[in-house]
């Protein structure tokens, strides 16, 4: 069996590349077209992911924001009260996670829109290419020793050596 990155040949059955060092265990099943799936609990896992990182919209990231401060305000006045004297800390636990939450989706939003803004927009053609013939050959690449020699202004003039001059 040969590595597919470095192409050493190596003994049937070997996990790894023993010049490499790559991971060669599925190329044997890679083959014969028999790659194990995926256990079930990955797919779960990674469905479960993509449900949790869903698009953040700048309403969710403000609701969050100001739910924060709003439990930030309970906790502020319960702590005045003499019913809440004891347990008004513990409104403050919420209070900063949803603020830190909506602050962070907001700051996230900010981010993606910088990268978008950021990115470069296509490059299209500005002239219509025309029609080609499917029977119309095409002019050769340039090579690029062509090119460097014209660029450098290496090519020297032609000499004709003419007889009657050197008399």
């Amino acid at each position: 069996m040969f590595c597919p990155k470095c192409a050493t040949q190596n003994l049937d059955g070997a996990s790894f590349c023993r010049a490499c060092g790559a991971n060669i265990s599925l190329v044997p099943q890679a083959l014969t077209g028999q790659i194990a799936n995926a256990p079930e609990e990955d797919v779960d896992h990674r469905r479960r992911r993509r449900r949790n990182s869903k698009e953040v919209t700048l309403d969710q990231a403000f609701k969050n924001a100001f739910m924060g401060i709003a439990f930030l305000l309970i906790a502020i006045v319960l702590s005045r009260l003499a019913m809440g004297q004891t347990w008004w800390f513990w409104m403050l636990l919420p209070a900063f996670s949803m603020m830190g939450t909506g602050i962070a989706q907001y700051i996230r939003m900010r981010e993606k829109e910088k990268r978008t803004l950021l990115q470069a927009p296509p490059v299209g053609r500005t002239f219509p290419e025309r029609p080609r013939n499917p029977d119309e050959l095409m002019p050769p690449a340039a090579s690029v020793t062509e090119g460097t020699t014209r660029h450098l202004g290496v090519e020297a003039p032609t000499r004709h050596l003419d007889p009657s001059e050197h008399k």
